[in-house]
């Protein structure tokens, strides 16, 4: 059985798509259309721009999802089979909707650039940061994020909730686990002060290295509750369809073709984990054998030969 996979935010570079815009009438017109539902011209950062331009959430998001969705509709043109199953990490998800033609492309690509102006608002409402963690199984990362967590308020390096009545998220040590990727390989997220002291002990447990990461802020993390409700209006307001094929959703790693299901754990993404291991093996579990990742770069693919 063949699966069709789309990669998140991050697979971005300059120059993606141009290829396509270039030698494919049917792709120029899906660019200049999505040039024209977004406002401007995206297409000259994703062809021309620097990495900084393409770095911005605003930008990278429906960058990749246009890359994504583009790819697989241009390749249907020539014959590529139908998926059988579908599944997107994180952003993906939406390029993985449209590809099972439980969104239009038009509506895919609005509810993509709500979404990332939504979490760009909310990183900068929310100062917060992610990081890998290499060399740990899940269970001990769990753990020492629900410790650090637990710790609400720090002065000087000693706890004490009572200094402040008001405090609020910004105060707190919060970090979770973001994105099971593959065995070994566990993104964390959270303020930064969760993130860096959970990295601290996740080494002195025996990690193998904690990378901070540069993103714009704390993805799948509490941080991102103004954009989650920000962004549920819109997908509440958008009309889902029947997906021709079961699409593996980020929330519980599990197969969906009930609409309503599919909005509430698309509306539950933005503060829930990925759960990349999970769908990857229940995938495979239940058939597929062909993994097809559309889309730029090929990070996901690396991360399937880890799981399976």
């Amino acid at each position: 059985m063949k699966a069709f996979v789309f990669p998140g935010q991050g697979a971005q570079f300059v120059g993606m798509g141009k290829d396509l815009y270039e030698n494919s009438a049917v792709a120029k017109d899906l660019f200049e259309k999505a040039n024209e539902i977004i406002g401007f011209r995206i297409t000259d950062i994703m062809f021309n721009g620097t990495d900084e331009e393409l770095k911005q959430t605003k930008v990278t998001q429906p960058a990749v999802f246009l890359h994504s969705v583009i790819s697989a509709i241009v390749g249907a043109g020539y014959a590529m089979p139908l998926p059988d199953m579908t599944a997107g990490h994180s952003l993906g998800e939406f390029s993985a909707l449209v590809a099972a033609k439980a969104l239009t492309y038009e509506d895919g690509l609005k509810l993509v650039a709500a979404r990332a102006f939504a979490m760009q608002k909310a990183c900068e409402q929310n100062p917060s940061t992610m990081a890998a963690i290499i060399g740990l199984d899940d269970e001990t990362v769990e753990t020492i994020c629900r410790e650090v967590s637990s710790i609400k308020y720090q002065v000087s390096g000693t706890e004490n909730p009572l200094l402040d009545t008001h405090y609020s998220l910004l105060d707190t040590n919060t970090v979770v686990p973001a994105n099971y990727n593959c065995p070994g390989q566990l993104v964390i997220s959270g303020t930064f002060a969760g993130v860096e002291l959970a990295c601290e002990k996740l080494k002195a447990a025996g990690a193998k290295r904690a990378l901070m990461l540069q993103v714009g802020g704390g993805f799948h993390s509490p941080c991102m509750q103004p954009a989650k409700d920000e962004l549920e209006k819109a997908i509440l307001s958008t009309k889902f369809s029947e997906p021709i094929c079961p699409v593996y959703q980020n929330v519980d790693a599990k197969p969906h073709t009930d609409p309503d299901e599919i909005r509430q754990n698309l509306i539950a993404q933005l503060t829930a984990p990925v759960r990349w291991t999970q769908t990857v093996r229940n995938m495979a579990a239940d058939g597929a054998t062909d993994f097809t990742e559309l889309g730029p770069g090929n990070v996901l693919q690396g991360l399937i030969k880890k799981i399976i």
